[in-house]
């Protein structure tokens, strides 16, 4: 199984950057886009619903604002589009598709870096996401949560760490946020169970030639249970071509999903 998660940064400059006709090429069961910035019946047929594709989107109610998406080969048996809070599903930051015992969600979790306010908001939406991940092992099906978390766990999944202790997505209560979803909450980070090295990025400003010198931040996720994510098989981040100011994290699980190609 092929699950590829990427933060579009806006779905439609993605396509006039050859995301589609990457993505058709890909060979992915599904995928998770976020910041698609469009609503659902903005979107035309091509290139933003590719034959043999089942599209999902969940958009903001604000325009030009946040969105996720999912694609799959196989449709869906059911679908949840967001988690039932202002914050979330008034900003189209959970949707989620399920398949037998699997459901694979995009997730965009909110951006601090505008300032206080904006920080606050995370903070919140941080606490009132905890509690559904923490009973997600409790439940009858596996989980896949893909995504822009907006959080670097470690050190190692930022260049300047030391430089950013303070600045939003690496402070200390994210941080340890983190530590409980990955620790008493029992949830797994798939891409380290397949790749411990450093420098492995997914987003780097546009600023300070940052992509050239690989400053980088590693912000997407893809969050499973315990036997999904002891599944993992592969992980790549493509950076052949830039879609947007993210990178496709693309992981290959040895677990079954129907196909229909």
């Amino acid at each position: 199984m092929r699950i590829v998660t990427l933060n579009v940064n806006g779905i439609r400059a993605a396509a006039r950057k050859g995301l589609f006709e990457w993505l058709v090429r890909q060979r992915a069961d599904v995928v998770c886009l976020q910041e698609i910035r469009a609503p659902a019946g903005g979107l035309p047929e091509r290139p933003y619903r590719p034959r043999g594709w089942h599209c999902l989107f969940a958009p903001a109610e604000r325009p030009g604002y946040s969105g996720v998406a999912v694609y799959s080969r196989r449709e869906p048996d059911a679908v949840v589009e967001g988690l039932g809070w202002k914050g979330c599903d008034d900003e189209g930051r959970y949707l989620e598709a399920r398949f037998d015992g699997l459901a694979v969600a995009s997730v965009y979790l909110p951006s601090g870096s505008a300032g206080e306010h904006r920080q606050a908001a995370k903070f919140a939406f941080m606490e009132r996401f905890y509690p559904f991940l923490a009973g997600l092992r409790r439940r009858r099906r596996e989980y896949l949560l893909c995504g822009d978390w907006n959080i670097a766990h470690k050190p190692i999944d930022l260049r300047n760490w030391r430089a950013n202790q303070k600045s939003s997505g690496f402070l200390p209560e994210e941080r340890a946020w983190l530590d409980r979803v990955f620790g008493e909450a029992g949830l797994v980070d798939a891409f380290r169970v397949v790749d411990p090295r450093p420098e492995q990025y997914t987003w780097w400003s546009n600023r300070g030639r940052a992509w050239e010198k690989n400053v980088g931040w590693r912000i997407d996720y893809q969050v499973a249970t315990p036997r999904l994510g002891a599944a993992a098989r592969r992980a790549r981040i493509y950076k052949d071509r830039r879609f947007s100011d993210h990178a496709p994290l693309i992981m290959d699980y040895d677990w079954p999903l129907g196909r229909e190609w």
